[in-house]
């Protein structure tokens, strides 16, 4: 199974996709936020169309603690607005650590400072995605479907 996966983030939103075998997930692009939701979705759409996706997955951000809060309700209100407006099952996985987890990957391989901010978003998305993979990504999308 085609997967995307998405880091939603404030100012830019990370991207990464799947292997059409939905088992390894790659950093894909970055996708900068332009002020206006509907022109960033209709970005997010046609990387997921390009990619021919059968399921988007959405970080949630979750706190330690296991709580939702601001930052939660925010992806999941913009999760629920481009699984609206796109042709495919958008499901949520819970994001705690991807960052702290794509920084620490990032700084391993040499990558520091601005090249670093480059890629972080979209490693951080292929962490989330990888996640939600491993632990049975495509057989869930019934049951977390937006």
């Amino acid at each position: 199974m085609r997967a995307i996966g998405l880091d939603l983030g404030s100012r830019r939103i990370g991207v990464a996709l799947c292997d059409r075998e939905g088992t390894v997930a790659t950093p894909y692009e970055t996708v900068h936020r332009s002020g206006d939701p509907e022109r960033d979705h209709a970005e997010l759409i046609r990387l997921a169309d390009d990619a021919e996706a059968e399921v988007v997955v959405v970080g949630l951000p979750i706190s330690l603690d296991g709580t939702h809060g601001t930052a939660a309700e925010a992806a999941r209100a913009e999760a629920a607005e481009l699984a609206a407006a796109i042709g495919v099952p958008v499901v949520l996985h819970d994001e705690r650590l991807t960052t702290v987890s794509a920084e620490r990957s990032l700084r391993s391989q040499g990558l520091r400072g601005t090249r670093a901010r480059k890629v972080v978003d979209q490693v951080a998305a292929s962490v989330i995605l990888q996640d939600w993979l491993d632990g049975g990504g495509p057989g869930r999308v019934t049951r977390e479907r937006l």
